[in-house]
């Protein structure tokens, strides 16, 4: 309990959207067994989470002080909004109403806090020192709001106009903070070049963070629901979401080849040993992210390629989701058995 990570959420935000890829091929009981450990573990998590909080609260501190590990609490916001998305596949909309409140308020929080805790917490010496892919979880974050927030927005008669807005707002957020993040992490990786050790599952967020990004705008420029929505998106800004849209998905298409050599490089090369750690959900999460944005894109601009693109990713993806999972149950297995007796000497 005292050493969790704050970025577990990225086990939600990976299951819930490989359930929603799997519902995309029409896979609806696997899709849905998914959705139910997604929920189990969120609800989970929460506990654990304000346990933590209760009985380790100036370790919770540290850790939002700690810039390789403050960002993680961002996984929250995205696990929530991306909990409700995929509740709105099966037509669970007060649900998803009250996790876009949830994970809407919790997005302005720490959005705020965590940054500025990072920055207080390490006036002696820079804290881009400390930067990694875990930043780009803010990111994510930002984007998750705005992809539930357009989701809703047809579904919502009442909150049409507040949550066009709103998903807008939210996706030109996330946009400005990927430019500074990835400026940030560059710097640093420039400056100080990463150990085998740093080169960790996490930078795959900066991919994840991408294909979101495209899922938002595609979600965006669907929005009709609402005469103010029509308006906004159909005449004046939707050419631009779509153009945006494609460049983040080949940017993102780009960093997968880069990603996998890095990680050829640690595991292969330096013989950094393959063991699970909560990290390794930011692996899965942008595979699914990536086959999603490859579908939501095809759709919208009629690239039939895209479509196939997001059928292939998905099996990869979900495989990894099989083998993460089974290991975190392998590892919880190990962590609580009880130690073995040993004999005293006589």
């Amino acid at each position: 309990m005292r050493t969790l990570h704050p970025s577990y959420f990225a086990l939600v935000m990976a299951t819930c959207i490989i359930s929603v890829n799997l519902h995309q091929l029409g896979l609806l009981p696997l899709s849905l067994l998914l959705l139910w450990i997604a929920a189990a573990s969120y609800v989970v998590l929460i506990v654990l989470s304000l346990w933590r909080l209760v009985s380790y609260p100036a370790v919770m501190a540290e850790d939002l002080r700690d810039p390789q590990r403050g960002f993680g609490f961002f996984t929250f916001v995205a696990g929530t909004n991306v909990l409700g998305t995929r509740l709105l596949l099966d037509g669970h909309e007060l649900a998803a109403i009250a996790l876009l409140v949830l994970g809407g308020l919790a997005w302005i929080g720490l959005g705020y806090g965590v940054p500025a805790a990072v920055l207080a917490g390490h006036r002696d010496k820079p804290a881009v020192e400390g930067a990694n892919g875990t930043w780009f979880i803010g990111v994510v974050a930002a984007q998750s709001v705005a992809v539930l927030a357009a989701t809703l927005e047809p579904l919502a008669p009442s909150w049409m106009d507040g949550l066009a807005l709103l998903a807008v707002f939210a996706w030109s957020v996330g946009g400005c903070l990927y430019a500074a993040m990835a400026s940030i992490v560059v710097i640093r990786l420039m400056i100080h070049p990463p150990r085998p050790e740093e080169v960790a599952p996490p930078y795959w967020v900066a991919m994840g963070a991408t294909a979101i990004t495209v899922v938002g705008g595609t979600r965006i420029v669907e929005m009709t629901g609402s005469p103010g929505a029509g308006e906004l998106v159909g005449t004046r800004i939707a050419g631009f979401v779509v153009g945006v849209a494609v460049v983040f998905w080949a940017f993102g298409t780009c960093l997968i080849p880069a990603l996998l050599v890095a990680g050829w490089w640690r595991h292969v090369t330096r013989r950094v040993p393959l063991r699970y750690e909560p990290g390794w959900w930011s692996i899965v999460f942008p595979l699914g992210m990536y086959a999603a944005s490859a579908h939501d894109l095809g759709l919208v601009t009629g690239f039939p390629f895209l479509s196939a693109i997001a059928t292939v990713v998905t099996w990869p993806a979900f495989l990894v989701w099989v083998v993460v999972f089974v290991a975190m149950l392998v590892r919880l297995g190990r962590g609580f058995r009880p130690p073995r007796r040993t004999s005293e000497p006589a």
